[in-house]
């Protein structure tokens, strides 16, 4: 046993260095300002072409967009192509995005996105004749939408965001209405991966440009997030900056050792985070998992009220957020729906909640102090948090918190509290007498939050409430809860404390909103 922790320790540390090593080998220097651009001041990366002299004229421009919920650092691999062929790179992070302060709106992204290029032009910063406009999703929509307004060499779209009525999309779900015409030189692209509607609409809206000087493909084997690792999607891009600008440039694709590096360490990281918990938690001469005497709820019940009580949350949401102070773009819609729903539960469970102070052991005694408990549950969780989220800030993107998202820390971590006391309560102990049964309470803990999440989709598309980014990051809030849940289901194996796994819980699905959702 002993030398199995210690091969772990040791493959994990090793997934770290080496992955440290391979993100830390940017292939460009950038520099960061804070710009203001008619009201709106946006943190904005300058990369200058890395196969050019220093001080001389690059052969070209281009001002790249990320995507809703995303920032300008994961844009990284499409900005190293265009800097290695020759081209200045400017790349903001959007109102309410990365380190850019709120408010977020659509409208407003797309107004100070377009202030940003003229005053870039009237700068001297940019040529417009030398400029090409690129983004991904809601950036490749505001790209196309500016360059409407603001005439530039050409425009590369990568997955836009629909911006017309498309069959299979709600109007509530558009960023914007009442496109036009797409403008000259317009690259679209669509990931294989991406629904039909949305690929169909950009495909409709590249046939009817009119000049004959546009062109939509499809970009195989990708999805809406990894087009933006993709060699083919970048090497599209590259020659349509060739042709558009008539560069003299031999382009060589970016390495993508950066996302290596990330995946590395981040797996070098999920190798440590379990010895990690139950070295932190548990007591010196505790040998094995305290067992409860506490009982779960019968889960056919259970999943029965999740999905009533779910879709009867969703409905009232839809007359008023009582949440809505906490100013996140669509996260306060989705924490008033946990706490709503956290609330509801505990009562409707109101006789278990006096498990939920335990842990008792089976000789009826605490295995510890509760406030040690929950004291060492929060340091775990925000020990976890800092260290995954400056991993990623390193590596991929920015993730690492802002003082006015810290702001917010507060309340969202307790509007969460409810809905992870009920869950653990409903749950049930985590000691369990063998490996399976430790796996199915996972696996329980998963489908009843997949119930919950049903009703938050039937809300998007039977009542029309609008909150399109719950379903667009349900693959990233898939990956989260799997992490989370494995962890909540070790703290509980420790400490037999629901508190303390609540808490544990909370603090990470806290911090992870803060990160994903933009501010207003």
């Amino acid at each position: 046993m002993k030398a199995n922790k210690t091969f772990r320790a040791l493959a994990g540390a090793g997934l770290c260095a080496t992955g440290l090593w391979l993100a830390l080998a940017v292939p460009f220097q950038s520099h960061t300002f804070r710009i203001d651009a008619g009201g709106c001041r946006l943190v904005t990366d300058i990369v200058e072409p890395t196969t050019q002299p220093v001080g001389e004229k690059p052969q070209g421009y281009v001002v790249l967009l990320h995507g809703l919920s995303a920032n300008k650092r994961i844009m990284s691999y499409l900005t190293a192509g265009f800097a290695a062929g020759g081209l200045r790179v400017f790349v903001p992070d959007l109102p309410g995005h990365g380190r850019t302060a709120g408010p977020f709106s659509y409208e407003r992204s797309e107004q100070c996105s377009e202030n940003l290029v003229r005053e870039l032009i009237a700068r001297g910063l940019l040529d417009p004749e030398r400029t090409l406009l690129a983004g991904h999703s809601l950036g490749g929509a505001i790209a196309l939408r500016v360059a409407s307004n603001v005439p530039v060499a050409g425009v590369i779209a990568i997955s836009p965001a629909p911006m017309r009525p498309v069959r299979g999309v709600l109007p509530e779900m558009l960023p914007f209405h009442g496109f036009g015409t797409l403008p000259s030189h317009s690259l679209v692209m669509s990931a294989s991966g991406d629904p039909e509607a949305i690929r169909a609409g950009a495909r409709d809206m590249a046939s009817i440009a009119g000049d004959g000087t546009s062109q939509y493909v499809v970009i195989p084997h990708s999805t809406h997030v990894s087009i933006l690792f993709d060699a083919a999607a970048m090497s599209s891009a590259e020659n349509w900056a060739l042709r558009v600008l008539r560069l003299d440039t031999e382009w060589h694709l970016p390495s993508r050792r950066g996302l290596l590096g990330f995946l590395l360490g981040f797996a070098g990281i999920l190798l440590l985070a379990g010895p990690f918990l139950r070295e932190t938690l548990q007591r010196k001469n505790q040998q094995t998992p305290i067992s409860e005497t506490s009982t779960g709820a019968r889960k056919s019940r259970v999943f029965l009220e999740y999905g009533i009580v779910g879709l009867g949350i969703v409905g009232v949401l839809s007359y008023a957020d009582p949440l809505r102070v906490l100013h996140l773009f669509e996260g306060d819609y989705l924490a008033s729906f946990l706490f709503i729903l956290g609330v509801v539960l505990l009562v409707l469970h109101w006789n278990s909640l006096r498990n939920l102070l335990g842990p008792r052991a089976s000789r009826g005694q605490l295995a510890r102090s509760l406030p040690f408990t929950l004291l060492a549950g929060a340091f775990t969780a925000f020990l976890l948090h800092f260290l995954v989220t400056a991993w990623i800030d390193l590596t991929i993107s920015e993730a690492w918190l802002t003082a006015a998202r810290w702001a917010r820390f507060a309340p969202l971590l307790i509007a969460l509290l409810p809905y992870h006391a009920a869950e653990e309560l409903l749950l049930g102990p985590a000691t369990p007498g063998t490996q399976g049964q430790g796996w199915r309470r996972l696996l329980t803990a998963l489908l009843l939050r997949l119930v919950a999440w049903a009703a938050l989709v039937l809300g998007v598309f039977f009542l029309h409430s609008g909150e399109v980014l719950l379903v667009l990051l349900a693959p990233s809030f898939v990956i989260f809860c799997i992490l989370q849940t494995w962890g909540m289901k070790v703290v509980r194996e420790v400490t037999a404390s629901p508190a303390a796994a609540a808490l544990f819980g909370a603090i990470l699905l806290a911090g992870f909103c803060l990160v994903v959702f933009p501010t207003t």
